[in-house]
């Protein structure tokens, strides 16, 4: 790499400030997840999603497709910077203590609400689809994976303690037998190599490609399999989303080479643009809903989807430190906010999904409906609910504080 030197800096001195574009991205990839769930009554072909509009959309499908391609291997990149970034700061044990409080507790403490939320409103949206409530839920499926359990869209929070967890007996044994620190050096060199080397983002996705390849069962046109459903996170996801949090962690080490992206976020745009228009092009906008019908076909859309991701995480991250960087408190209410929204969002959107789906109206009236209003409602709540109490310390780290009111001017009584 040619000005790698130049770049990168020490772990101490990139913690020293907030890095306004990462925060911004993780906060953008949260609400872009809300949006993502949104489209998903509208999506063309049989019913997926418990609430099924009577109006369908190619477009909305093909923003269902293009999301998913790069915004959870962004989330789990920019989670495994912030992480090594703790560690470093706090020690093994405040981040341990950090993330049981922010991670574990609302996992713990939301999932019963989700579940609630979830069933209720599906169950809304079917009376409003048939007329009548439904008495018994959906039929068990037919193959279950190991250790079923419903995670609902929290399981983010179950897969990053099973990340956190990986990263910490990593580094422990790294620690404990390499004392020289040769390995740190060398992933050092590998990371500096993979962000100015245009064959970086091959050697990332090539964990992803290797299992979308082994998996006959893979559905290419919903990418990385979500871990939703299972105790056990699946072999796709937890190569895609582990390998992103790992190189997010080491690449924490060296901070400055994110300037390394922001200079390339044009190449990496375009790549993703390209990979993406591939996989379209020969899949179609339509969601497929079988898996690939051959070797050739899963081989191939397995090197469209892992370029997709990582030349789409590349292109976000750049794009956000190249232009994001400047401290704006518009951008860290969202970013601080988005947590919460992201949490309690579901419900929320399904239940006014279901309520404008019998309507007459276009596609982009019900959509911007359910994203307004529910946008509205999501985060009317945090403002009121979560900010500046003991909620928003838990999950934000800390209370907003209250806005102080300047004193009155006092005039002298000659001056009146």
């Amino acid at each position: 790499m040619g000005r790698a030197g130049n770049l990168t800096n020490t772990t101490a001195a990139a913690a020293s400030e907030r890095l306004h574009g990462l925060d911004a991205v993780r906060g953008y990839a949260l609400l872009l997840g809300v949006i993502y769930h949104a489209t998903m009554a509208y999506l063309p072909g049989p019913q997926i999603w418990p609430v099924k509009d009577s109006q369908e959309s190619l477009i909305l499908s093909g923003l269902f497709f293009v999301s998913h391609t790069f915004r959870m291997t962004t989330f789990f990149l920019i989670a495994g910077f912030f992480a090594h970034m703790m560690v470093e700061k706090r020690g093994v044990a405040g981040f341990v203590r950090d993330r049981a409080k922010r991670i574990a507790l609302p996992l713990v403490a939301f999932w019963p609400i989700s579940i609630g939320g979830i069933l209720a409103a599906a169950a809304y949206g079917a009376y409003v689809a048939t007329g009548h409530v439904p008495t018994h839920g959906p039929p068990p499926a037919p193959n279950p994976p190991p250790l079923a359990f419903p995670l609902t869209h929290l399981w983010f929070l179950y897969l990053l303690l099973w990340l956190y967890a990986g990263a910490l007996a990593a580094r422990g044994l790294v620690l404990t037998f390499d004392r020289k620190g040769a390995l740190p050096k060398l992933a050092d060199r590998l990371v500096r190599w993979t962000i100015g080397n245009p064959l970086g983002t091959v050697v990332l996705g090539l964990p992803a490609f290797t299992a979308f390849a082994l998996s006959p069962q893979w559905l290419p046109w919903f990418g990385v399999t979500t871990p939703d459903q299972s105790l056990i996170p699946n072999a796709i996801a937890l190569t895609q989303f582990g390998m992103a949090f790992g190189f997010g962690w080491l690449l924490n080490r060296q901070a400055g080479l994110l300037q390394g992206l922001a200079q390339r976020w044009p190449t990496h745009l375009g790549l993703a643009v390209l990979f993406t228009a591939a996989q379209l092009a020969w899949m179609g906008v339509h969601p497929m809903l079988h898996p690939a019908t051959s070797d050739l076909q899963r081989i191939g859309l397995g090197a469209y989807y892992a370029m997709s991701a990582w030349t789409g995480t590349f292109a976000i991250i750049g794009l956000a430190v190249r232009f994001l960087s400047n401290e704006s408190p518009a951008r860290r209410y969202i970013a601080d906010s988005s947590y919460w929204v992201y949490l309690v969002h579901l419900p929320i959107v399904m239940a006014l999904q279901a309520a404008v789906s019998r309507l007459g109206w276009p596609w982009e009236v019900k959509f911007a409906v359910v994203l307004g209003v529910g946008f509205v409602l999501m985060f009317a709540s945090y403002q009121l609910l979560v900010r500046r109490t003991w909620i928003g310390a838990i999950l934000n780290g800390r209370r907003a504080p209250k806005p102080v009111r300047a004193a009155p001017i006092l005039q002298p009584e000659a001056a009146r």
